[in-house]
């Protein structure tokens, strides 16, 4: 049936000489794949609504298989996020992080308010690592991982120095740390930033400034936990890493 979707799409891939498929994370339907046929022509309406990262509307025909894109209007453009390569590495990341966390069909709006209001506060220039961070640990609550955050995994404490234990699933106090030797170490501000992250939406997030290494821990800390629970290897954090390695040297 025809059905008017709100999405911003997270991928496209061609589809013979004038096709695309299109990867719509949707309000309405969560994840989508959509045909959009005749969008890689000049004159084509369906051009640059087919863009990564673009929000529109879509009137599309869903049924059992791949849905099909028979109009679009672009919301917004998201422009800043394609042409700005760190933007655009950070939002490639999220997109693609996002796609391998979510099957198709299944309604999920936090997920799609959570991106859209992640891309709005990137391009209103608020540090893409803390965003990023954030949008890990909903994304990873929303799929069934949750690290554990609010006190030590073994005795509860919540005043005391605590390592990262992935392993275990969170928190780790000194006094308990023996039970992971691997569980890596959190700087107070590191451990107090990322409880705070894990509570928060990015639009209530403000302008925080948190130092480069307190970033690096943070970081640290839930990629090892995506590689030990999830077990995705994403193209798009490997280039992002890439892309953030030379902006550094060339800094």
């Amino acid at each position: 049936m025809l059905e008017k979707v709100e999405g911003i799409v997270l991928r496209t891939r061609d589809y013979g000489e004038s096709n695309k498929v299109v990867i719509l994370f949707t309000r309405e339907q969560g994840k989508l794949a959509a045909m959009a046929r005749g969008a890689k022509k000049p004159k084509s309406r369906l051009g640059g609504a087919t863009q990564p990262f673009t929000m529109g509307q879509y009137l599309c025909f869903i049924g059992s298989g791949m849905a099909t894109v028979s109009q679009a209007d672009i919301l917004e453009s998201h422009h800043p996020l394609r042409f700005d390569l760190i933007l655009a590495s950070y939002a490639s990341y999220l997109t693609e992080f996002l796609d391998r966390m979510t099957v198709e069909k299944e309604p999920a709006p936090a997920l799609y308010e959570l991106l859209l209001s992640t891309f709005e506060m990137m391009e209103d220039g608020v540090d893409p690592d803390i965003l990023a961070r954030i949008f890990e640990l909903k994304v990873l609550e929303t799929a069934g991982y949750r690290p554990v955050l609010d006190g030590c995994m073994v005795c509860g404490a919540t005043d005391r120095p605590v390592k990262f234990s992935v392993r275990q699933g969170g928190f780790l106090c000194l006094h308990c740390a023996d039970r992971d030797p691997r569980a890596l170490s959190l700087s107070p501000a590191a451990a107090r930033i990322i409880k705070t992250l894990q509570r928060v939406t990015p639009d209530r997030l403000g302008n925080v400034q948190v130092k480069e290494e307190t970033k690096q821990q943070l970081e640290r800390a839930l990629r090892s936990f995506v590689d030990e629970y999830v077990d995705v290897r994403l193209k798009s954090r490997d280039f992002l890493d890439r892309v953030r390695r030379d902006w550094s040297e060339e800094s």
